[in-house]
């Protein structure tokens, strides 16, 4: 028996990294998961993770960007598995300058990827849950208890130099998971949101030969931390190190647990004990 047995998670960016690791968490406690990746192959192989533990998944390949991925990302968990009760926003990149160098498409890929990508797949999934609660009471069955966790970052939290597009949208999300909160209530909707510290992944890893690169639909976007920033911000860490994935997977795995049922409108970070 899983803690989230029965539920459907649909899980944004969840190819790779973190998003990996929260897809596969879920899975263990029993969630029917969607994967989602801009790519198939990383969805393809999170999908055969899962079931090669037992669980039951299917992806939703594409860019969360698309006007019509919302209502396709919330339509394959209907479709697939008949309802939604965990929605996890998590797909993400960077894409840095200084404001007096970044341009306006910079700013706009990085706000549409982090804050409107989330916001539309809330409205597409707010007509499912509506009805879901609706048909509940109409029955007189109890109304059981979602979940939405939006991820943010230390940025958002505190801002980040050379960030200023990536702390503005994560920072808005803050606002959403507030506001949604006070609207979903009504639904039994818990809306939370974790932000991340200095977790490793391959966005964070240092280049290599002094150049790192991520290709995200035909642009080749710089990423990767220096060494010399590496060390800095680790010393700056209470816990001494950066984060794993998986202990990101888990700071979001608490917010989908029955435990945090009466949790919401809450950021909490995942960061070692730092905040910007």
């Amino acid at each position: 028996m899983g803690t989230l047995d029965n539920k459907v998670a649909i899980i944004s960016g969840s190819g790779r990294g973190i998003g990996r690791e929260i897809a596969l968490k879920v899975a263990r406690e029993g969630a029917k998961v969607v994967v989602n990746d801009l790519d198939e192959e990383p969805a393809k192989e999170t999908v055969a993770a899962i079931e090669a533990l037992g669980g039951t998944a299917v992806s939703c390949i594409g860019s969360v960007t698309d006007p019509d991925f919302g209502d396709r990302f919330v339509q394959t968990a209907v479709g697939s598995f008949g309802g939604l009760d965990i929605i996890v926003n998590n797909a993400g990149y960077t894409w840095d300058s200084v404001i007096q160098k970044m341009t306006d498409e910079q700013w706009d890929a990085i706000v549409d990827v982090h804050l409107k990508a989330p916001f539309r797949i809330l409205r597409a999934a707010q007509p499912v849950i509506a009805a879901a609660v609706k048909k509940a009471k109409a029955v007189g069955e109890p109304v059981p208890c979602r979940k939405v966790v939006n991820i943010s970052s230390v940025a958002g939290t505190g801002g980040n130099a050379g960030q200023v597009n990536y702390s503005a949208a994560k920072a808005g999300i803050t606002g959403l998971t507030k506001t949604l909160a006070k609207e979903w209530g009504r639904y039994n909707v818990t809306v939370n949101t974790v932000a991340f510290g200095f977790i490793k992944t391959r966005l964070t890893q240092p280049p290599v030969d002094g150049t790192g690169t991520i290709e995200v639909q035909g642009r080749e976007i710089k990423v990767g931390v220096n060494p010399d920033l590496l060390g800095a911000m680790e010393q700056m860490i209470p816990l001494g190190r950066p984060g794993t994935p998986v202990e990101g997977a888990g700071a979001v795995y608490l917010f989908c647990t029955p435990e945090s049922d009466y949790v919401s409108a809450q950021t909490v970070v995942c960061g070692g004990g730092f905040n910007m």
